[in-house]
């Protein structure tokens, strides 16, 4: 980096500093996403700073061609978690304003540098930049509250069974998981405990460990888990369940990927593919494993059962040759 981009740089961790984010949000990394959010290069004007609506990779691709720091793809979730999402709820940047319930896992997910906050950042090398600072500062507390709240409006609402309420991120599978939690729950599930429930921006929307713990189950926070968990006290079973919109069901190798991360359980395992439609579940039926049960949103009061020995349990475990009467 040569000593005019350095200059920038360090121009960008001061504004970020004085716009009051840590250390973590005003350092190198952070800077360059700011400079990259502004379309900012190293000869550039403050006062000619812009505003353009960007995704991460499009971020990152600007910083390495305007400042020559190439950041490996696997440090593109850093970016994004540890510097935008801190962007985001400091008000200094707003997600997807072009279209607010846009899903979380969509290719088209970007972010903008909020109006408030390029006015001050393009008076920087002006004598207006103090006083525009205060006035933002002050009124920033508000402005952070109102960018939460529109936020917050386009998240999903779900109540759980007990009747505690939840949100999730809006799109993709979510909109299957609240069908889910709302319909599957209330015909097969009335009594049961929510233990888990992911989410495509927050992975543990809803994660009771001491209880799973309490069932035998040990989780791996870096495996893959199910869409939802749900225990049945009554009967001592634990629904797996998965909310197959837009990816596979409990086929043969997710299966035993769940029969391995839930090997220690003392309830019952029932594993259990949901789709929002009998055609979604069409596109999958050869996939479906055996010994599982299969749910549809359009026809939330049926199940589907693949072969197996019960409808809606736990396969038995298979005995011994001695005990069905065989020799070893």
């Amino acid at each position: 980096m040569n000593d005019k981009a350095q200059e920038r740089v360090e121009d960008a961790r001061i504004i970020l500093t004085l716009l009051k984010f840590d250390a973590e949000r005003a350092n190198e990394r952070s800077a360059l996403v700011l400079l990259a959010l502004l379309r900012l290069p190293p000869g550039g004007s403050w006062a000619r700073a812009e505003a353009p609506l960007l995704g991460t990779r499009a971020i990152m691709d600007w910083i390495r061609d305007e400042y020559g720091v190439e950041y490996a793809p696997n440090t593109r979730e850093a970016v994004r978690r540890f510097t935008l999402h801190q962007f985001v709820h400091g008000g200094l940047v707003v997600e997807n304003p072009d279209d607010p319930s846009r899903p979380v896992n969509s290719p088209k997910w970007c972010y903008q540098v909020s109006a408030e906050a390029l006015k001050v950042i393009r008076a920087f090398e002006s004598d207006a930049f103090t006083t525009l600072l205060a006035e933002h500062l002050a009124v920033a507390p508000g402005l952070i509250s109102r960018y939460a709240s529109e936020r917050e409006l386009t998240r999903i609402p779900v109540v759980l069974p007990d009747g505690n309420p939840v949100t999730l991120s809006p799109g993709g599978q979510n909109e299957l998981i609240k069908d889910v939690v709302d319909n599957f729950c209330a015909y097969y599930a009335p009594s049961g405990r929510v233990l888990y429930v992911g989410d495509a921006d927050e992975k543990w929307a809803v994660f009771h460990e001491d209880e799973l713990a309490a069932l035998g189950v040990t989780v791996d926070k870096h495996g893959k888990m199910p869409d939802l968990v749900v225990h049945l006290p009554d009967k001592n079973w634990l629904l797996l369940l998965e909310a197959a919109a837009s990816h596979g069901p409990v086929d043969g190798q997710r299966h035993s990927e769940l029969s391995a991360a839930f090997r220690g359980s003392t309830a019952g395992l029932v594993y259990v593919s949901c789709f929002p439609s009998r055609a979604v579940m069409r596109k999958y039926l050869t996939l479906i494993a055996w010994e599982t049960e299969v749910w549809c949103a359009d026809d939330p009061t049926h199940l589907i059962h693949f072969n197996g020995d019960r409808l809606f349990g736990p396969a038995r475990k298979p005995r011994s040759a001695q005990e069905e009467g065989g020799q070893l």
